[in-house]
């Protein structure tokens, strides 16, 4: 393990929007469990997708857009916050 300062634009908590040095943007920090939760969230969707349950593929990949949205959305508002263009 290395120990490294990194700046922080947001809370510590979930999803912290950090800086890590060398680094000319930002990025977020998915926790472990998060991240399970997402990978869980689009192993959803490509199982609906297999068994040809769309309606079901569509809802599952419309709460994982609404998820990212949400993710993206406080990225972008921290950016904002501290006046850094964004990256796209």
């Amino acid at each position: 393990m290395k120990r490294i300062e990194a700046e922080l634009f947001t809370d510590g908590g979930n999803d912290a929007v950090v800086r890590m040095p060398g680094r000319r943007l930002p990025g977020v920090v998915v926790q472990g469990d998060s991240l399970h939760i997402l990978r869980s969230a689009v192993a959803e969707v490509a199982e609906a997708c297999e068994r040809g349950d769309l309606d079901e593929a569509r809802d599952s990949a419309s709460l994982l857009l609404a998820n990212l949205d949400a993710l993206l959305a406080w990225y972008e508002a921290a950016l904002g916050k501290h006046e850094i263009p964004r990256p796209y």
